[in-house]
């Protein structure tokens, strides 16, 4: 007779899911089939027009997804929301209201101006109203390839941010040259506003690029003004060089982005999956490239989002996660959904 082999239990710290959009969800919904895209403005206006088609309400959806998230293992969350003149505040009441039918999941709300802001009159009202009716921060988006306005754009992010006593957080997709300016003029603004770890950019494709000669010198200004970066590791977008992040001392953070939504039919949920993603993305071997994939979506995150419970993890922490696996690397690599999700020695899932 052969002995069947006690499965390992590995226990872990919480996961971070430091960049979704929960309100664009079509989480456990029926099938939705996608328009095609190729540039930024048409996914905009793809997503403009299923928002407005849905069935379901921005909390039914939202509250999927975020059920779903906690149960694989998502302790906090950093959710970019939409906020303009045609929605006004509703979707972030929608995903508050989601969140606090999860007590065991944190939620930080960023009030996100998808479809403009100085480009979109009113949105900066509704932006300025969304911080009292559920958004924790002021978001932003591309203010050069969208807004065309680079300092009218940061002017109004930081402006509110500064009105509000709100930390920033800003969508910069444009890449190359142009893009890595965007970037230097965000983190002089943050040095300057003496801002130093309150602003996150996501995405920050352009600072991927490593043929472009005054990436070096970015990364500098990003490190020492204590920007964080999101990066999601979607299909063909760029990925961070994460050794080349660390010699700069760049801190990055892993998000889902979109999960079922009008832009792409993939997403899981599960900062797991996303680990796995990054790590793919990125080359990963060693156990060691497997390990920073899972503490870039786990302890990195809890310090952005400012958990300690996360960030500084220990084995004899009472909030951890439990899996089937051996170790860290085989987890990344296998991607299992936790056996346990524990928060201050209690389960919640």
């Amino acid at each position: 007779m052969t002995a069947t082999p006690t499965p390992t239990r590995l226990r872990t710290p919480g996961l971070v899911d430091g960049h979704v959009h929960p309100d664009k969800s079509s989480w456990g919904a029926p099938w939705m089939s996608r328009r095609p895209a190729s540039t930024l403005a048409e996914l905009i206006e793809n997503d403009r027009a299923t928002q407005f088609s849905y069935a379901r309400s921005v909390e039914e959806r939202a509250y999927a997804l975020l059920s779903h998230a906690l149960a694989n293992g998502t302790l906090g969350m950093r959710a970019h929301v939409d906020v303009s003149s045609e929605l006004g505040t509703a979707n972030v009441e929608g995903v508050r209201a989601a969140a606090e039918r999860l007590p065991g999941l944190t939620v930080q709300i960023v009030a996100f101006p998808q479809f403009g802001l100085v480009t979109n009159p009113g949105t900066l009202e509704a932006m300025a109203a969304s911080l009292d009716t559920g958004a924790d921060l002021v978001g932003g988006i591309d203010p050069g390839g969208i807004e065309g306005d680079l300092h009218g754009h940061l002017d109004a992010v930081f402006g509110l941010a500064d009105r509000a006593g709100r930390d920033i957080d800003i969508h910069l997709h444009d890449g190359g040259e142009d893009g890595l300016a965007q970037i230097r003029e965000i983190a002089r603004r943050t040095t300057a506003a003496g801002r130093h770890g309150r602003v996150t950019i996501g995405h920050a494709f352009a600072l991927c690029d490593t043929e472009l000669p005054s990436l070096g010198e970015t990364l500098d200004l990003v490190a020492e003004a204590g920007i964080w970066i999101a990066t999601c590791a979607l299909g063909p977008d760029p990925v961070p060089e994460l050794d080349r992040f660390e010699r700069h001392g760049v801190r990055l953070v892993a998000g889902s982005d979109g999960v079922r939504d009008s832009w792409s039919p993939f997403g899981t949920g599960s900062m797991v999956d996303r680990a796995h993603l990054l790590a793919y993305r990125t080359g990963a071997i060693t156990d060691a490239e497997l390990e920073r994939a899972f503490s870039i979506a786990s302890v990195a995150g809890g310090a952005m989002l400012g958990l300690p419970e996360i960030a500084e993890w220990t084995p004899e922490s009472t909030t951890y996660l439990e899996f089937e696996a051996e170790n860290l690397a085989q987890l990344v690599t296998d991607r299992p959904a936790p056996q346990r999700v524990v928060r201050g020695g209690v389960s919640v899932v």
